[in-house]
């Protein structure tokens, strides 16, 4: 059992790996006035780990998703801002799991996981920049929160959906 939890762990790794590539050839820039937004396909990731799988299996995933997606793409900046808004992200979709149905739904913890990784991206950009100034494009990011969560939400709704039918379980 444990080899077949690994090796999940492993392919989710590698599918958000994979996601994370494919968004970068399609920037939204073109579409939204927001630099630097992105639609968060990886999180969808993030978001299946936590509801079929531990907390723990999400945070190895996470952290493998990001160490290696900045070592192929990105930078000490980018694995910096990506790895503490996805940490922030995984924590408020952790405890917000913990709650559904009585607080909010799977939608619901998606749209909060994208804004608590942006709010993790600007303070990782408040320290790496050494000022506080960038706060004030937070709001920009916490607006493009909500459309930006809900496609995560719903992506991971479909899939957990068709997980159901085909009675998959790790």
């Amino acid at each position: 059992m444990k080899a077949k939890k690994v090796s999940f762990c492993g392919l989710l790794t590698a599918l958000a790996i994979v996601l994370s590539l494919a968004e970068r050839l399609f920037p939204l820039d073109a579409v939204v006035p927001v630099p630097g937004v992105k639609l968060g396909l990886a999180n969808v990731v993030t978001l299946f780990a936590l509801t079929r799988l531990s907390v723990r299996d999400a945070f190895f995933i996470l952290v493998c998703r990001v160490t290696i997606s900045s070592v192929l793409m990105g930078s000490v900046t980018a694995f910096l801002f990506s790895l503490l808004g996805g940490l922030l992200s995984l924590v408020a979709m952790y405890l917000l799991l913990r709650l559904e149905g009585r607080f909010c739904s799977l939608l619901g913890v998606s749209v909060a996981g994208a804004a608590a990784h942006n709010i993790g991206q600007v303070l990782a950009a408040i320290f790496w920049m050494q000022t506080a100034a960038v706060a004030a494009y937070l709001p920009f990011l916490l607006v493009m929160s909500v459309p930006l969560g809900l496609v995560t939400g719903l992506t991971c709704s479909v899939v957990l959906a068709h997980m159901k039918k085909i009675e998959f379980h790790v």
